[in-house]
This record gives C-alpha cells, structure tokens and sequence, in this order.
C-alpha cells in the first residue's frame, strides 16, 4: 500500500480554562492514523496563543516537558499531518499562527485546494510573502485579508470561502471564538461534541470526539461554518448546497478508523460492505480468507460472511514500527520487518488476500512473497477499492499516473506481476454501496473530477527551483 494518509485536524473551546494541550494531545493521538510527518498545538490562553511544532510522531514531539510548558487555556487548534503538497519541514508544520492588524489567528487544515497555485501567484503579485510551500498558507492569507475588511473572523471566513476551491476543512481559532468551516463539496471530514462539562471539541473523525471524552454531536455540513465563543454555538449556513456533496470515498475505504462515523456511515460497516461485495462478484475457491492489517481487516471479514470462507489472522503487524524507523540494513526488506506470515494458518491453504488497494504493486508484491515463503498453496487477491488510473487533487497522494500499475497493466497482467493466482478489484459501479444515499467522489478512480483540473499539479507545486524562475 502506497497510499499515504491525510492530515488530521482537533480543535477544542471551553468556558473556563483547562488543560488545553493535555485534550488535543489525546485528540491527535486518535488521529495519528491520518498522518505520521509533523504534528502542532495552539492553545490561547486569554488571547496569549502558545505554539509548539514539530517534525515526527505525537508521541515523539509532545514529550512531558514540552506539554508542561503550556498554559491552561480555554481553546486550543491542534494538527497532524500528512503532506501531500509541500516539502517536508518545520515551516511546513501546523496550525499556522498569524498576527495581523486586527489581531492573531491559528489554523489548521486538512484538505488541498485545486486553484491553490493560481491563488498563490495573484498573492504575490500584490506583494504577499511566502515562509511555507504549503497551501494551508494560502487559505491563511485569504481569511486575513478578508479579516482586514470585516467586522468579525467568521465573515471573513465567509467571504474567503468564495474565492477557496476544492478540498478543506478548517479549524481556526482567533482571540475570542473558534471557528471551523467545511468546503462546499463536503471533501473531508469535520465533526463536533460536546463533554459533560460543556466543552466542544471539533475533529477529523468521531473517534477523537469521543477519546478525549466527548459526546458526539453531528458532523459539520458541506459548506457550513460553525462558530463557539460566548454567546454559544452559531451556524452559518450561506454556502450550504452552492455546490454539489462529493465526498472522498477513500475515507471510507482506507483513511479513517473504523471506529469512526463519517457522515452518518460506520467506516467499519463500509469497509465489511465492499468484502461481501468482493465476495459477490470475485467468488474464490479458496479454505481461508486473510486480510493486509490495518485497513484490510475489516473487508476481510465481509468477504468470509459473504463467501463463508473462514476468517483467519495470516498476517501479523509490528505495531511498534513508526515514522521513524531506520533499517540497520538496507539489504534487509522492510515489508518483512513490518509485516509477518502466521505459518500456521497459511501453510498448504488456498488463501483469499484481502486489502485496499493496489497503487504501484510493489509493497502487495512482497506480502505475496511472505505467504508463498508460509506455505500458501494458491493466493487470490481481492482489491476493495477500484484500480487507481487518475491522480487526486484534493488531499490524496496518489502517484503520477506513469507509476499506477493500473494504467499500464491489465487486472491479468498484473496479478502475474505481483504473483498471485487471481485478482479481482471492487467495481466503480459498485462504490455507491459503502454508503447508501451519498454522492461520492471517485475521482481517482474514474477520472470524473468535480473541480476544474489545476493547471500546476506537481506534487511540491510551489517548490519551485531558482533556475525556473530565471536565477
């Protein structure tokens, strides 16, 4: 699996002060999925904001006296990331922290937007000055130019979402409110609870709600901006429905926890879903189905209901393997080091293979060879998410299309390439069954984009060389 994770968002408001970085430490914590680069804490104390940001795991970053040094606070923006744009470094961290002349702002943002570049240079054109080669900047000049002309944070807010396109979801915190806004088409997600005590807490992925001790209230609505300070919660509602709902389908595949609700859909229930569809339609001959931890577990489970094919743990993960992990040798295969074959439950077994997706075969090549070196006597693979043929410009990372196995092998082909006996991907025309009743957006899948293409899509698309601008 090549696929890399998203960025994972939390946000917390509170009447009277509390541990504000102890909270969204938990809250990123059960977003670490979404993204393993570099992670970051704001907490505002009475409008005094404290930062702290790094590269690296939660964990690895926010040590006891990095935490210690923070004040009690009554909000707090928190973030963990995955880079899909932008070079990997300290300035590319988030939230981002802007003071300007009405005041100070923290941001934090999951999502890319899809005129990031042309927004960019008409920025810099008027004078702007770039410290970041991410567009999470871009959205936090937008808001603060908007601010400058406004009389509150979220009209400018408002306002800026009308020259914002494609995928973001925001947390933002100025002096007295936090604010969090979902783009029209609904890309990414963004939900919100309250604890007993009355604090809100926003995030990613219900799974963060309910961690630090919340209960879940509803997910924010494609194009709504939600509004906590002291006079309650406000919801505005003016780019509500101005764009059609396309929702990334892949959350539901592979980036968000099981145990999260996304939209009013189990991710777990979605994911079993697509296996009993496998099932369905890629029947297999086989005495054992496994599937690829972490993600492929639970449509594995589906594809044994709907096949009655015995469910069986072959495939083992070292949980203890981070971001940061160094093979002492280059020789050794990290596959190897990061996943094991149970010999016993695939020894002399015809074995049905269950995971995500195939991106460009490699990784799924070598977990082939783990199970042959177990013993497994045939090995057919299922795929839970279509062939992937487009890149993605919303948040994804998807490689460029010369290195998708899928544009340059038939299903035939490449289930000889990766070695396996048979392979049989989940149908486009059947993704509209992980969630009833959603418009979802295929886009990698189909090539069926629902935003005007960029005319940059280079991944670090502002990390721009001096000689190609004539240095």
């Amino acid at each position: 699996m090549s696929v890399h994770e998203e960025c994972g968002v939390f946000g917390l408001y509170s009447e009277k002060p509390v541990n504000a970085s102890g909270i969204a430490y938990y809250g990123l914590y059960a977003l670490q999925h979404r993204g393993q680069e570099s992670c970051g804490i704001v907490v505002n104390d009475d409008g005094l904001f404290t930062a702290y940001k790094d590269l690296g795991l939660i964990g690895e970053v926010f040590t006891e006296p990095v935490l210690s040094a923070f004040p009690e606070g009554t909000m707090a923006v928190a973030h963990t990331r995955y880079g899909t744009t932008g070079a990997t470094s300290r300035s590319n961290c988030q939230p981002i922290v802007v003071n300007h002349q009405k005041g100070r702002m923290a941001l934090a943002h999951n999502g890319n937007l899809s005129n990031a570049t042309k927004l960019r240079s008409e920025l810099e054109l008027s004078g702007a000055i770039f410290h970041t080669s991410s567009d999470t900047e871009t959205i936090a000049y937008i808001i603060t130019r908007e601010r400058l002309k406004t009389n509150s944070i979220e009209e400018a807010v408002s306002r800026a979402m009308y020259t914002l396109d494609g995928a973001y979801s925001i947390v933002l915190m100025s002096p007295q409110k936090l604010i969090c806004a979902r783009d029209p088409y609904g890309f990414r997600p963004l939900c919100y609870g309250v604890t007993g005590d009355g604090m809100y807490v926003v995030a990613s992925e219900s799974c963060a709600i309910m961690a630090v001790g919340a209960e879940f209230v509803r997910d924010i609505e494609p194009g709504e901006i939600l509004i906590f300070g002291k006079n309650g919660i406000e919801s505005r509602r003016e780019h509500c429905g101005r764009r059609k709902k396309h929702f990334c389908v892949f959350e539901y595949i592979y980036f968000a926890r099981p145990d999260s609700v996304i939209d009013g859909v189990s991710v777990h229930n979605a994911r079993v879903r697509a296996g009993e569809i496998l099932a369905r339609i890629h029947p297999a001959d086989a005495d054992i189905v496994i599937g690829v931890p972490d993600s492929g577990l639970d449509a594995a489970i589906g594809y044994s209901r709907g096949s009655g094919i015995p469910y069986e743990i072959g495939l083992i993960k070292n949980k203890y393997i981070g971001r940061t992990f160094i093979s002492p040798d280059h020789r050794l295969d990290r596959v190897k080091i990061k996943l094991s074959a149970v010999k016993e439950a695939v020894d002399g077994k015809r074995v049905v293979l269950i995971d995500d997706s195939i991106v460009r075969g490699t990784t799924c090549g070598r977990i082939v060879r783990l199970l042959r070196e177990a013993g497994a006597k045939e090995i057919h693979m299922r795929v839970s998410a279509p062939p992937f043929k487009f890149p993605c410009y919303y948040g994804t990372d998807i490689d460029s299309q010369e290195n998708l196995i899928a544009c340059r092998h038939t299903v035939a082909e490449t289930a000889s390439l990766i070695g396996v006996d048979s392979l049989g991907y989940l149908p486009l025309e059947n993704l509209c069954e992980l969630a009833p009743g959603r418009k979802l957006c295929s886009a990698c899948f189909s090539g069926e984009y629902p935003t005007e293409i960029p005319e940059d899509t280079r991944k670090d698309r502002f990390c721009q060389r001096l000689s190609e601008i004539g240095e």
